[in-house]
């Protein structure tokens, strides 16, 4: 049984053809020891590149734990990703290129005789609106509306202030006055009827008076 075996395994490594028949006739320009050379230095380019991914993996995991323990979140992470991504952009080549165009730009709009003749006009529009009759008369309506308005808020609290001191000095409300101070005299004078009486130098076993009216 297990001759046969060899027998078959024998055959079918037969079977298998070579290296160099399976990659069939080197590529055009090269020969065959050149691709023997590419092809070792490709898969010492591969093995390293997977050794690389395992260094990084173990790394991230490394990174990842460290976070854990200071308490950083994912957010942390993406808030700190975000700005070293707009400082890296701030920072290029392209950026600072932009923004030098932008500047140039700006200054040649900003000195250029239709800038010029444009800020001017309208100086000028502005300068004739603030001194025209219809602003000045605006102008003048808004600062009387505004002082009509601050007399007549005055002339309200004068009003309330006088109707107060016209009714304290009514006959109606004197007599209010006069009746809350009356009742308060009877409560005070009835506290202190009171206040004797628990005082009293008669002491609770003496007998009460006879009554000697004849009959």
């Amino acid at each position: 049984m297990e001759s046969a075996n060899q027998g078959l395994l024998a055959d079918a490594m037969t079977d298998v053809p070579v290296d160099n028949a399976a990659r069939g006739a080197a590529p055009e320009g090269l020969t065959l020891a050149e691709e023997e050379e590419l092809r070792a230095e490709l898969a010492k380019v591969e093995e390293e590149i997977g050794t690389l991914r395992q260094v990084l993996a173990a790394k991230e995991r490394h990174c990842g734990e460290l976070k854990r323990k200071l308490g950083l979140t994912p957010l942390d992470g993406l808030k700190q990703n975000l700005s070293k991504s707009w400082h890296d952009v701030q920072v290029s080549n392209a950026y600072v290129k932009t923004s030098e165009k932008l500047g140039e730009w700006n200054d040649k709009v900003t000195q250029s005789d239709l800038y010029l003749s444009a800020s001017s006009t309208l100086e000028d529009w502005n300068e004739k609106l603030t001194q025209s009759e219809a602003y000045k008369k605006t102008q003048e309506t808004l600062s009387q509306a505004g002082q009509k308005t601050s007399a007549a808020l005055s002339n309200v609290g004068s009003v309330i202030s006088r109707k107060l001191g016209d009714m304290r000095n009514s006959a109606t409300f004197k007599s209010f006055e006069d009746r809350v101070g009356t009742i308060k005299s009877r409560v005070v004078g009835s506290r202190e009827n009171s206040t004797d009486g628990l005082h009293s130098p008669s002491g609770a076993g003496d007998k009460p008076p006879q009554d000697n009216t004849p009959f």
